[in-house]
């Protein structure tokens, strides 16, 4: 019998990992209609969207804001056009979409941001017109937006894909906003039914759950009622803009081709305890 030792075979060398796509370029040749991109998660989305090539349609009810960010992304090189939205309004989503089309050629990407918060109140007290204002807005919009979107879609010979904007407070309750938590549960409903509907048709639809984000929305709160939120949060803190566009670039690439009616959190383990 031999007693020679047998060889411990040498390890293959791996490959040198290569990247899935080319993030510079991920977008290009695509348009992306973003509502409520004035300002906010919207206008971090527009701008990481930009960034990753694609010609981007700024649609908000502040005109002014819309053009001014559509002319700062500009200047950093994105193909951008403003347009004035209210999400409201069946009409104004229809040419908002129409105008995406007519100015880039087509529309493949769209981000439902558009959202109001609305008073605090409990729901024996909650002032009906404000309830509706919130309900048409942070509902009714992202219906009229698909409404529109979808067909559009459509039209292109590659399909596409569509990101809501929901929030956390599609998943949970909170005290004082039965307007804003009833509006956002039904855009995960919304999001849900519509990604069945349209999957085998190529086109992939999404929902995002920010959680307390440092946006204009929470430019008025206070220094101690900003820290004891901020306490509530187990990473320690409270999310970026530009955290939630990373996860709505995700889901819009190719990188997520089979992700389809799903609904992903954004809240520093808000939710989780």
């Amino acid at each position: 019998m031999s007693t020679t030792p047998t060889p411990t075979p040498t390890p293959a060398t791996a490959p040198a990992a290569t990247p899935l796509t080319d993030y510079a370029t991920e977008f290009a040749g695509r348009t992306a209609l973003v509502t409520g991109a004035a300002s906010g998660i919207g206008l971090a989305t527009a701008r990481r969207l930009g960034a990753g090539g694609a010609h981007v349609v700024i649609a908000d009810f502040n005109a002014e804001g819309a053009e001014q960010a559509a002319a700062d992304l500009t200047a950093e090189g994105v193909k951008a056009a403003a347009v004035r939205l209210d999400v409201t309004r069946p009409e104004s989503v229809e040419a908002a979409v129409a105008f995406a089309q007519d100015t880039f050629g087509a529309l493949h990407l769209a981000v439902n941001n558009a959202g109001i918060g609305g008073p605090s109140a409990p729901t024996g007290a909650y002032d009906i017109d404000a309830y509706q204002r919130v309900v048409r807005t942070n509902l009714d919009g992202v219906f009229y937006s698909l409404r529109y979107e979808l067909p559009a879609l459509e039209a292109t010979a590659t399909g596409g894909a569509i990101v809501n904007v929901a929030s956390i407070l599609g998943s949970v309750g909170f005290a004082g906003s039965p307007a804003y938590v009833a509006a956002k549960h039904g855009v995960v409903g919304l999001t849900k039914t519509a990604a069945a509907e349209y999957a085998a048709r190529g086109i992939r639809i999404n929902a995002v759950g920010p959680g307390f984000i440092e946006t204009p929305l929470l430019s008025t709160m206070g220094e101690a009622a900003h820290r004891s939120l901020t306490a509530l949060h187990p990473a320690g803190r409270l999310g970026r803009a530009e955290e939630v566009a990373e996860l709505i670039a995700f889901l819009l690439s190719d990188r997520a081709s089979y992700v389809h009616g799903s609904y992903h959190l954004v809240d520093g383990a808000y939710t989780a305890v």
